[in-house]
């Protein structure tokens, strides 16, 4: 689906703006059976993010009851084809918890995961289903919308992929054009494994390193940039290194986008946008790694960084990006970013005393 035009966009919201409503609840030009209809002037006047990307921020937009859907950390959230949004989070009374655009609960469930990480959705032939990862367990799940289990990939030790003192501790997938799965190894070994769609192994790529740039410092994320459709590729977290790295769709390492200060999550692309939480931050006094200093950070297609919101304004300096740090204290950890159709935002946090997603309606 094509980005819209920033003249139409920006017409839309000035009407918007004006007439004091933000109406939610459309999708592929079908009518929602309610409008999601939120009076701007009732939220607080905290305005962040820079240039075009910038937000209200709603905390409480979450309607959940933390007595009866409770969340630990929240970790993924995604968008389904009828505007529902799916959040994974690693408590085990309920993994899954779907929202309406206005916040309130739906539905939950669970697979009773300690540790729900990854949450991905595809669409294989006009039905949809979620790829979630369980890093404590080392299984990769595939399911429908309900929660019924359809597919579960084959462990690596198990298989003889890895040896076995190698930690197998999968945190994301992403699906290639022909249905290959793609496990992203973060919290284990560091690899990039692939399988088809049945869910038989085909190889793996990368591994542990510093040094090589075809190797991983906590391969946290991964995603399929199909921007260009002629030329998929792979982008891929290393979140030690501040770097998206990207690979062709059998493992070549193309290029890497650093981005100094950002210990970034998994590559979120909405449009012609690339959006990523920042879960940790550094400090400006030392440069040190440190809790409670996240942010979000948006880059556009020729990965340039265009706003940080919660963060400092994007600076580049004869064409090297200036560290980035955590400007407002509104987040602690940022562990993912969802992009909506109005492309308002949902951050979910980890280590986060236990909140509720927030929601940053684009303005």
């Amino acid at each position: 689906m094509n980005a819209p035009s920033h003249n139409k966009r920006n017409n839309r919201r000035d009407f918007l703006i004006k007439a004091g409503l933000l109406v939610g609840g459309l999708h592929y030009g079908q009518v929602a059976p309610a409008f999601n209809i939120i009076n701007r002037k009732s939220l607080p006047d905290e305005i962040i993010g820079h240039g075009e990307f910038r937000y209200k921020v709603d905390k409480n937009w979450c309607q959940a009851n933390a007595a009866s859907t409770p969340v630990t950390n929240c970790h993924e959230m995604v968008e389904d084809r009828q505007g529902r949004l799916i959040l994974l989070t690693d408590h085990p009374k309920n993994n899954i918890i779907i929202f309406d655009k206005s916040g309130k609960v739906l539905t939950s469930w669970t697979l009773n995961l300690k540790m729900g990480h990854g949450l991905t959705i595809h669409d294989e032939n006009g039905k949809e289903f979620l790829y979630i990862t369980d890093g404590s367990a080392g299984e990769v799940y595939k399911t429908t919308l309900d929660g019924r289990v359809v597919l579960q990939l084959p462990r690596p030790d198990k298989l003889g992929i890895y040896e076995t003192c190698d930690k197998y501790r999968p945190t994301e997938t992403a699906i290639g054009p022909n249905g290959d799965i793609y496990v992203a190894d973060g919290y284990g070994s560091q690899y990039i494994l692939r399988f088809d769609w049945k869910g038989n192994y085909l190889d793996k790529f990368g591994g542990s390193s510093f040094q090589d740039k075809k190797r991983f410092k906590e391969a946290h994320g991964i995603a399929l940039d199909n921007r260009d459709n002629q030329n998929p590729t792979l982008l891929v977290t290393a979140r030690i290194k501040n770097t998206f790295k990207r690979f062709t769709l059998d493992g070549e390492h193309l290029e890497d986008i650093y981005l100094p200060g950002a210990y970034i999550s998994r590559p979120v692309i909405h449009g012609e946008t690339l959006y990523s939480g920042v879960c940790f931050g550094m400090t400006r006094h030392d440069f040190n790694l440190q809790n409670n200093l996240g942010f979000v950070t948006i880059l556009n297609k020729e990965g340039r960084v265009v706003s940080n919101p919660g963060g400092t304004r994007p600076k580049y300096k004869d064409g090297h990006l200036m560290p980035l740090f955590q400007d407002q204290p509104i987040f602690k950890h940022c562990h993912d970013v969802c992009v909506d159709r109005d492309e308002n935002l949902y951050v979910c946090q980890w280590k986060a005393d236990g909140v509720y997603p927030y929601k940053l309606h684009r303005i």
